[in-house]
């Protein structure tokens, strides 16, 4: 059983196995400005809205120039809600974009705006360190669950972090979904990596739906078809 596990494994790391960070052109590294792009991104993304749309938006803000939180808080309402837009984030722009702003003020006021000394105030504490990035205007509970996955292959102490949708995407090709059993099959792959492979599986649409949405609307022309 383990042998085919690998293999599906192996062949979802294949198709699926890229971090948003990456996909985002960030190139993670614990540095200052990475780490806040990987923030803003994982606010972008936890809001509802296709995740390509806000993997767009992270790259409209970082190419206007906002990678820091310094460059952030002194941009204008008015700018951050234009790059928003040009990353087609639409819907959430104009209450996303003073989260941003509040967000930005409070990292440089707690952390000089530096994400490395609020991993510092959590000492290794995981409940401490999801209730610090909880502060931040914006990032819920799902968006600690984002940063925190693609965080953890350069915060070690953080990984293995398999989260609910982590785990509903290994339940979705017949992995194990004990965190303890499938981190097992991760071996020597990046963490961040093998657990974005996961959630995009998750996320990944299959034929269900739409067989669900064909099988309505046959019913619905065969009821219209008694009513006449």
């Amino acid at each position: 059983m383990e042998t085919s596990d690998r293999e599906t494994v192996r062949k979802l790391l294949a198709t699926h196995g890229r971090t948003y960070a990456d996909q985002a052109g960030i190139q993670l590294r614990n540095t200052p400005q990475p780490l806040y792009q990987l923030l803003v991104l994982a606010c972008l993304l936890s809001a509802r809205i296709r995740s390509d749309t806000a993997v767009a938006a992270s790259r409209a803000l970082s190419e206007a120039g906002f990678r820091d939180a310094r460059r952030m808080a002194d941009a204008t309402w008015q700018q951050r809600v234009d790059a928003l837009g040009l990353g087609g984030y639409r819907r959430y722009d104009e209450r996303t974009s003073t989260q941003l702003g509040v967000g930005a003020e409070l990292l440089l006021d707690k952390y000089h705006g530096d994400l490395r000394r609020l991993h510092e105030a959590a000492g290794g504490d995981m409940g401490t360190l999801r209730s610090l990035l909880r502060e931040v205007p914006g990032l819920g509970p799902v968006g600690v669950d984002i940063f925190l996955r693609e965080v953890q292959g350069i915060w070690p102490e953080v990984a293995p972090y398999l989260d609910k949708k982590t785990l509903q995407g290994a339940r979705k090709r017949g992995l194990p979904d004990e965190p303890k059993a499938l981190a097992r099959l991760a071996d020597h792959t990046d963490p961040a990596v093998f657990a974005a492979a996961m959630v995009r599986a998750a996320l990944e649409r299959t034929g269900t739906t739409k067989k669900a949405t064909t099988t309505k609307k046959a019913a619905e022309k065969t009821a219209q078809k008694t009513t006449q």
